[in-house]
């Protein structure tokens, strides 16, 4: 076929995909555009306050103006007025002692000018201006020469302030014994909520000869001696935070049928302990609960601190229950309690478990009797901080840098106790100590001496302490803690106890809808 002439030929289609190529290079050439702008203009505004600085050093002196420097600069003006108005503090004082209450209210108004000036100094970041100091410097100047004309002079004021100093440091004495003592009391208060708890079960107990008749079939259980199981010692006339000890070992372990419970508790709780551990059921554990006033073997000529707990003139501190209860001092006579046991952990009342504790009983203590976690991180826990190392007796035998360690969650090997006497020589430090001159009050003291050289150091994991009174713990510390110890005034039963720690204790604890029927007078509900 023949071609047409070109100028009869219909005209080519243009491609779509050129004006998309050329849409895309304009829309490339004008962003390349934006970003140099905007470059250029970020670099203008950075450049500005630079520049701004460089010019303006006023600025620059309010930015870096330290009101703590300037008061302890020699030149300021602060200082001069800081001077000035403890000068006048102290003439204020003798001007009342003397009855010039005219002079000494013309000191406190300008006083307080004073206090207001260096205020204001201070929250405004600048330095105290001549305009501003000179009037108070010299209103005050005036007063202080009216003050020294009046035989206020230097002597004076130094015996007066002695004589206020020495007034303040008994005053603040005083007060530490008062925080002391009453911090003790609030201790050992017992909450209206847990006393009502303990009536009503104690009336429950009374009330049932078949909770009496449990208590006689678990005296004599096999179980209680099966050195195969797990055994558990805890000493506490406390109901509410013995259920939580063992609540939360319960709920941690594997194997809750394998775990046995010792409980020795006073005369007073004993029907509410019985009445509590058998109504309820702790996943097949078993619960025995023993009257230390059944303890007819534990009397003063065998034990020297029954003595000392009973003597009439023992100093005003070991009035203090924590001194006063043998339930304290009990964890010595473990062999005594238990002798056909041969390995027992002992938990305080004020603890709460947050992993299985079976392994403990198969960690190796080399030959030592006590598996305790050392707390000689800090200095204030070697034994010359416990221990009084200018007796003779102390120093010729022990290391007042040895590491102390603590009570609250320990591993202790009976068969080794036994071989080793610890209980004797226990009993003999306390002899030593029946006039209180080779340590303080306590029951870790005794314990530091009785153990030395047979204490086996833990993982300090398996205890971590200190959640009575520290509240800056490091959550992950307390969170990888097997024991946490609620060492401290501030128990987590009580109002006082640290509110960043009181729910790991209260989720322990299914005792609160009891403790609500309790108060409202409806019968107790059990749980199992």
């Amino acid at each position: 076929m023949r071609r047409r002439a070109a100028d009869y030929r219909r005209p080519v289609r243009r491609k779509y995909w050129c004006w998309i190529w050329a849409l895309l290079g304009l829309f490339l050439v004008a962003g390349l555009l934006l970003f140099v702008v905007q470059h250029n203009q970020n670099e203008d505004r950075d450049g500005k306050p630079v520049q701004e600085r460089r010019e303006s050093p006023q600025w620059e002196v309010h930015r870096v103006l330290n009101f703590t420097e300037e008061l302890a600069s020699a030149t300021s003006l602060s200082r001069q007025l800081a001077e000035q108005m403890t000068l006048a503090k102290a003439y204020v004082v003798i001007a009342k002692e003397h009855n010039n209450l005219h002079l000494a209210w013309e000191l406190s108004s300008r006083i307080r000018s004073c206090q207001l000036l260096l205020s204001k100094a201070a929250m405004r970041g600048e330095p105290v201006t001549l305009d501003e100091a000179e009037p108070i410097i010299k209103s005050l100047s005036s007063l202080i020469f009216k003050a020294q004309d009046a035989h206020y002079d230097i002597a004076t004021t130094v015996t007066t302030m002695k004589s206020h100093i020495q007034a303040l440091e008994e005053r603040a004495n005083v007060a530490i014994v008062q925080s002391t003592v009453f911090g003790q009391l609030a201790a050992e208060a017992l909450p209206k909520t847990l006393h009502c708890l303990n009536v009503k079960l104690t009336v429950d107990w009374i009330r049932n000869p078949s909770l009496q008749q449990l208590t006689e079939e678990t005296r004599y259980s096999p179980r209680l001696v099966d050195n195969n199981l797990y055994h558990f010692c805890i000493f506490s006339d406390n109901l509410l935070a013995t259920s939580v000890v063992v609540n939360s070992t319960v709920s941690n372990a594997d194997h809750p049928q394998q775990l046995v419970f010792h409980v020795v508790t006073n005369g007073i709780s004993y029907g509410a302990m019985q009445a509590w551990f058998h109504r309820n059921d702790f996943k097949g554990a078993t619960i025995e609960v023993q009257n230390i006033e059944e303890f007819t073997w534990l009397n003063a000529s065998f034990a020297p601190i029954m003595k000392q707990l009973s003597d009439p003139d023992a100093e005003p501190k070991m009035w203090n229950q924590k001194y006063l209860s043998l339930l304290d001092h009990l964890r010595f006579y473990i062999p005594d309690i238990y002798p056909q046991l041969e390995k027992v952990v002992f938990l305080e009342d004020d603890v709460v478990v947050q992993k299985e504790l079976t392994p403990l009983f198969s960690l190796e203590l080399h030959g030592n009797v006590n598996g305790a976690v050392e707390m000689c991180l800090e200095a204030f826990h070697r034994y010359y901080r416990y221990l009084n190392f200018s007796s003779p007796l102390i120093s010729s035998k022990f290391d007042p840098q040895a590491c102390g360690w603590a009570f609250g969650m320990n591993v202790f090997d009976l068969i080794v106790w036994r071989k080793a006497n610890v209980t004797s020589w226990y009993q003999y430090w306390q002899q030593q100590n029946k006039d209180g001159t080779l340590w303080k009050l306590g029951t870790l003291p005794p314990g530091l001496l009785a153990f030395y050289g047979l204490t086996e150091p833990l993982d300090r994991r398996w205890h971590v302490l200190g959640l009575g009174y520290d509240m800056n713990i490091d959550s992950r510390l307390i969170e990888s803690a097997a024991v946490i110890h609620f060492n401290g005034y501030m128990k987590p039963w009580l109002k006082l106890g640290i509110g960043r720690y009181k729910t790991l204790w209260e989720r322990e604890t299914y005792l609160r809808m009891t403790i609500g029927w309790c108060l409202l007078g409806v019968t107790i509900r059990w749980f199992s």
